[in-house]
């Protein structure tokens, strides 16, 4: 049953993270409010925000191949890299004059579902 749900979440983190970084290739402005540091209308926030997306879309493909290919882990020790960028994405927020509330509610819980999942998994 462990099992099952340490790799169900890191499946599901791991689309989550896909979705995010395509929404970010896609539709820039859109997920830089999502994102909780909105991108300034008048500067050149594309180039940035394009690359947000395309770390986070190679993380997630990256976390569904180690999921696929790999044993628990290594993908609980990615796992454990990737709550990095979370913890910093609260920082960013923080010191970019987004709100607490995203800042903790949306990033900072995110990294201690990322590590929750790391331990799951190096569990197994």
């Amino acid at each position: 049953m462990l099992s099952l749900i340490a790799y169900g979440l890191a499946i599901v983190l791991s689309l989550f993270v896909v979705f995010i970084g395509a929404r970010f290739l896609l539709a820039p402005g859109v997920a830089a409010a999502g994102y909780g540091v909105p991108a300034k209308p008048d500067g050149d926030a594309g180039a940035y925000l394009s690359i947000k997306g395309l770390r986070d879309l190679s993380y997630g493909v990256l976390g569904l191949a180690l999921i696929a290919f790999a044993d628990a882990r290594a993908v609980g020790l990615f796992m454990l890299v990737v709550a990095l960028n979370p913890l910093g994405d609260t920082l960013i927020v923080l010191r970019n004059g987004g709100t607490k509330a995203v800042a903790f509610g949306i990033h900072f819980a995110t990294a201690v579902v990322v590590l929750l999942n790391a331990a799951l998994l190096l569990a197994l």
